[in-house]
């Protein structure tokens, strides 16, 4: 199963018997919540994910947006109609980045089809798509949580792939180099990592690079389908984008969900600074 799709071939699969379940994650990093935006136009049938809220727990010591409860996951999929045998698309507002978390949370918790709208909404009002101000009343889905089919990492876990791996910082360049930190209490770098801003995995309207060209980057930071990647950023979103390029270029990769915002957050833990990786 590809892990995103084009919002041509979206348009096919959803005039088919069986569509797939739209689900609508418009966010954005200290930006105004999304369900005003999906409340006035939205794809037809999508159901409005709040990533805040139902895709990740409170901020605290394990970071900005920690892994949600998975019982109250498991109910918000469930509300929106996530089923094990239907197909799930996720789409935000053309960035990629909360779609993506979507996606991650899903497939890591064994929900077998899911697929991410590239380019978002833009991309499909530029194919013609109509938008909706309609709110569907989804049947409840039978989601049930698997955890653990994909790899997950856990602060030391990141530290000890950095050494022996390729660990990518998904944020910044400026940021991972410690030059300014506007969020988290400390700025620079887990020792180790590779400076690759998630921002380098698309185009200037939000689509993905092709397939060759984000292996070829990737592999020009040591990150290879033979070896072992993880990824992390500020709090686990612009990670779970990396992963999915990751996905797309075919190498696959492990998130610290914690991210940087759980490790700047402990005064034990090292910290790196500068443009060399160390």
């Amino acid at each position: 199963m590809h892990a995103i799709i084009t919002a041509s071939d979206l348009m096919s699969e959803l005039a088919e018997e069986q569509p797939p379940l739209l689900l609508d994650v418009r966010w954005q990093l200290g930006g105004p919540p999304g369900r005003p935006a999906y409340e006035a136009g939205h794809l037809p049938g999508a159901v409005y994910v709040d990533l805040d809220t139902e895709l990740a727990a409170p901020p605290g010591k394990t970071g900005r947006h920690p892994l949600p409860d998975l019982s109250a996951f498991a109910a918000a999929m469930r509300r929106a109609g996530v089923s094990q045998d239907r197909r799930v698309v996720a789409y935000d507002g053309g960035q990629g980045w909360a779609a993506a978390r979507a996606w991650w949370l899903l497939r890591w918790a064994g929900q077998p089809s899911v697929r991410v709208l590239d380019g978002g909404l833009p991309a499909w009002t530029a194919v013609g798509g109509a938008l909706s101000t309609d709110e569907p009343d989804a049947p409840e889905g039978d989601f049930v949580p698997r955890p653990g089919a994909l790899p997950l990492l856990e602060a030391d876990d990141a530290a000890a792939l950095a050494r022996r791996g390729v660990l990518l910082d998904a944020r910044a360049a400026e940021r991972y180099r410690g030059e300014v930190e506007p969020i988290d209490p400390v700025g620079g770098h887990i020792p180790g990592a590779v400076s690759a801003p998630a921002v380098e995995n698309v185009t200037a309207d939000g689509h993905f690079l092709p397939a060759d060209r984000l292996a070829e980057r990737f592999a020009a930071l040591g990150a290879t389908e033979d070896g072992e990647v993880g990824v992390y950023c500020g709090s686990g979103v612009s990670a779970a984008h990396q992963v999915l390029a990751l996905a797309v270029a075919g190498v696959p990769a492990a998130l610290y969900v914690g991210s940087w915002s759980e490790w700047s957050s402990d005064g034990g833990r090292p910290v790196a600074t500068g443009p060399e990786r160390g």
